[in-house]
């Protein structure tokens, strides 16, 4: 009986801290509710329609999310059309930018849309390149590999950092290690890195426990393994969405972690933010997609570089010179955003790595910013990109020579298992939804510019014609009458020039 008591005594324990439970959760989803509505609605208040998002004004901010290929357009556009005075100082480097410079008409930077709070907002134009979520996240974890992998040219851990600590002490350049994702991403995979090259000797750079170059577990933390990190979670399950609505843990929004840890605890929250992110989205002068590699460059240069060249009093539109053609196979093979150069480098990898990776910044723009149309900025931007992937294979080659079993390509990311990209879409799931957006934004582009240059074609017959009719009048004073009967003399004579070769067919079938 007493044995009885207690097993009942134990169960309504068990049901009273489920309650408790159940009561405490559902508490902490009304309260997160309560700041996710609110933060969403204090955005909404702050941010109506601003005009034109057509129209390029006075600063332009380029938002550039990790891995879609952001420094192709910094080096092969943004880099030919405006000069180094006028793109503002430091961009890249939180701590010590400076938006008060008064030249500066460019920013290019990983920081997050809470940037905004530093600029003009209602003299900034926004820019961004969207990529699908799996293979941005295929393409950090990569990344992360190969610039921590630089460092096992060192003994051990505590040289690495030493001789890192050194190096950017004497040097005013902007290093990896100071940038946003990667000041977090590549320490952690690099201490990683260094633990497992312990534990299997220094000596040893091949692989025994191999499954594919995602999987090399003696060697490298395996895919599998970086995805479900908390690390990964806070920075790179849907970075794009929290990027867009300056939500990332590198925000100047005092309240943004509250509002990024309560959709995380909460999924069914994230659709207040995801409509944030869509309404951004919307107002943006340009959106690209990395996976639309060669469409999204040519729009780019019409939407963003013709108005930047036209303000600079530079802009002479050529049409014909910024069509595809059978010569830009590279474009398509490109490997996106395989070019970050100077501000991702560190000093501890050798110097021959350094001249490598030093290529992508020595291309210069031939033509010059005077005489530099739509299409001659085109051809230089396919040169451009050309450079900056052999410079990047050349890179990634000798980044990844300590641990050979991590070679990584688009061939390899096959062969990795299909539960653990079905893993990555899930815990994207709102990167996913907001790509699918951009997607819709990317094709109303498309259709803007076909019409865009449809008028631009329309306006330059007309003007042909009306070049043709002045140059008739300017020899002939041309009165209405005059034109019209001038017109109609010109269709009776090819008429007349008709009927008689008419006639002429007739009498010779008439002859034979």
């Amino acid at each position: 009986m007493a044995f009885g008591g207690l097993a009942l005594a134990l169960a309504l324990l068990v049901v009273s801290v489920n309650l408790l439970q159940v009561a405490s959760s559902d508490g902490d989803h009304a309260r997160c509710e309560g700041v996710v509505k609110g933060w969403a609605a204090s955005v909404a208040g702050s941010e109506g329609k601003d005009g034109d998002k057509l129209s390029l004004r006075d600063l332009l901010f380029f938002l550039h999310i990790p891995r879609t290929g952001g420094r192709t357009y910094f080096h092969c556009f943004l880099k030919k059309l405006y000069t180094n005075a006028e793109e503002c100082p430091r961009s890249y480097d939180k701590l010590r930018f400076d938006p008060s410079h008064p030249d500066c008409k460019l920013v290019v930077s990983h920081d997050d849309y809470s940037f905004m709070s530093k600029l003009p907002s209602e003299r900034t134009s926004v820019v961004t390149i969207l990529r699908n979520p799996v293979d941005r996240v295929f393409s950090t974890y990569e990344f992360s590999v190969e610039v921590a992998a630089r460092f096992l040219v060192h003994p051990n851990l505590t040289s690495a950092k030493l001789m890192t600590s050194r190096v950017l002490t004497k040097s005013r350049a902007v290093s990896t290690l100071d940038i946003w994702p990667w000041k977090y991403l590549v320490p952690w995979m690099r201490e990683d890195l260094f633990a497992r090259r312990d534990a299997r000797g220094i000596d040893k750079v091949r692989s025994s426990h191999r499954v594919n170059a995602y999987d090399v577990e003696d060697m490298v933390m395996p895919l599998h393994q970086y995805i479900n990190d908390p690390v990964a979670h806070e920075i790179i399950h849907n970075g794009a969405t929290f990027q867009i609505t300056g939500l990332t843990n590198n925000s100047y929004l005092s309240g943004a972690h509250e509002v990024r840890h309560c959709v995380r605890k909460h999924p069914d929250l994230g659709h207040f933010v995801l409509q944030v992110a869509k309404s951004r989205l919307d107002r943006m002068l340009y959106v690209g997609l990395t996976e639309e590699h060669e469409e999204s460059a040519r729009l780019f240069a019409h939407m963003v570089g013709a108005q930047v060249l036209s303000q600079s009093g530079a802009l002479n539109l050529d049409i014909k010179d910024n069509q595809p053609t059978g010569n830009d196979s590279h474009s398509s093979t490109l490997d996106p955003e395989d070019e970050e150069t100077n501000e991702h480098l560190n000093s501890t990898h050798g110097s021959q790595n350094n001249r490598a990776l030093n290529a992508a910044d020595t291309v210069k723009d031939d033509h010059g910013k005077g005489n530099l149309t739509v299409g001659k900025l085109m051809e230089a931007y396919e040169g451009c990109i050309s450079k900056l992937r052999k410079s990047q294979s050349n890179r990634r080659k000798i980044s990844l020579r300590k641990v050979e079993g991590a070679n990584f390509s688009k061939e390899a990311r096959r062969q990795v298992p299909e539960a653990v990209l079905e893993q990555i879409i899930s815990l994207n799931s709102l990167d996913m939804e907001l790509y699918e957006h951009a997607k819709k934004i990317f094709t109303q582009e498309h259709l803007m510019l076909k019409i865009q240059q449809s008028t631009v074609i329309q306006h330059k017959q007309l003007t042909d014609q009306k070049g043709w009719i002045e140059m008739v009048c300017s020899s002939w004073s041309c009165s209405p009458w005059k034109v019209v009967l001038f017109g109609l003399g010109v269709t009776i004579t090819i008429a007349l020039i008709i009927l008689a070769l008419t006639t002429r067919r007739r009498t010779f079938k008439l002859k034979v």
